[in-house]
């Protein structure tokens, strides 16, 4: 993180950095954003949409976020620009300025960044960007790590790892010295965390979603399909609750096409890497596609059934590996 310290510092003797975060809004990317922006008076979290959860939080806890168009009025003197937890500039949704030196701070197994000689990048295989910016806040400016901040980061770490169903020793590592110090209890957070309220016509729309489910044999692997409206990445977990090995869940809105999947341990470790088959999805079909090995997505112009038609393909052609365990 020595790299991350001396690039920032850099920086913001030369303007403003904005701290960019991912459109889809999560918590991982909204939190790491406004946590890391805390470290420096120079550096302001924003970008295009903030989820649910996301928005929640930051209100509960006071947190600054700018919310921004896609093709923003930025500072007039910029240092650089951060970006978190995006693995390709299209997945920011905003037109970057020009000229201006960026550091990608990132944990996606699949990247698109094209780097210049001012640019860093800051890329490892922590099962969330929160991790890796905890790591960084801890070593060079432990002091901003309030219980605020500390909520963030842990929040981000929890969704990004599937409530730990996906995370491994590092990630349960770091989860314990967020908490360390802490000055909120963590049963209590969770509960507010997963708490969630769906209204009469979300939930109708979900079980309407799962009413559409479609189950298919594609070469060695199990994979239960359908469309939906909104809460695709619920669908697709309670389509995991049934056993199918991979759930895919389509949505098609306003001339665009997006797939969400999701896959248990059992079968990434089995050979599926759902990001690196959203990426191969966007080298066929266009538009960005990325993600993790159990949790991935794709955005694109292409028809819904095309979409989906090309991710069971893909599917079908992944070998599964023998003695899984």
């Amino acid at each position: 993180m020595e790299k991350l310290s001396a690039w920032i510092k850099n920086a913001s003797a030369k303007g403003a950095i904005p701290v960019l975060a991912g459109r889809n809004g999560d918590m991982d990317t909204i939190g790491s954003a406004v946590a890391l922006a805390t470290s420096n008076p120079n550096m302001l979290a924003c970008g295009l949409h903030m989820g649910r959860l996301a928005k929640r939080l930051c209100e509960e806890l006071g947190a600054p976020f700018r919310k921004l168009s896609t093709k923003p009025v930025w500072p007039e003197k910029i240092g650089g620009i951060i970006i978190v937890d995006a693995a390709s500039e299209k997945q920011t949704g905003i037109e970057l300025p020009e000229g201006v030196p960026k550091c990608v701070i990132d944990h996606h197994a699949t990247s698109d960044w094209k780097f210049g000689e001012n640019d860093l990048e800051i890329r490892t295989n922590a099962r969330s960007t929160t991790q890796m910016v905890f790591q960084y806040l801890q070593n060079s400016n432990p002091a901003v790590l309030t219980d605020e901040v500390r909520k963030l980061l842990l929040a981000g770490l929890i969704t990004d790892t599937g409530r730990f169903k996906h995370a491994d020793m590092d990630a349960l590592n770091s989860a314990v010295n967020i908490l360390d110090g802490a000055g909120f209890e963590y049963q209590e957070f969770v509960e507010d965390v997963q708490s969630e309220t769906i209204s009469p016509s979300d939930r109708g729309a979900i079980l309407k979603a799962l009413s559409r489910c479609q189950s298919t044999d594609s070469g060695p692997w199990n994979l239960v399909h359908t469309h939906a409206g909104i809460h695709e990445g619920k669908v697709a977990s309670l389509i995991l609750q049934t056993g199918a090995e991979i759930a895919l869940v389509s949505r098609n809105r306003d001339g665009e096409t997006r797939l969400t999947a999701r896959a248990p341990r059992s079968i990434t470790k089995a050979g599926i890497n759902l990001g690196k088959i959203m990426q191969t999805i966007a080298e066929k079909l266009g538009g960005e596609g990325g993600g993790h090995d159990g949790a991935a997505g794709w955005t694109g112009k292409s028809d819904r059934i095309s979409a989906e038609t090309a991710f069971i393909n893909i599917v079908a052609n992944q070998g599964r590996m023998k003695n899984e365990s």
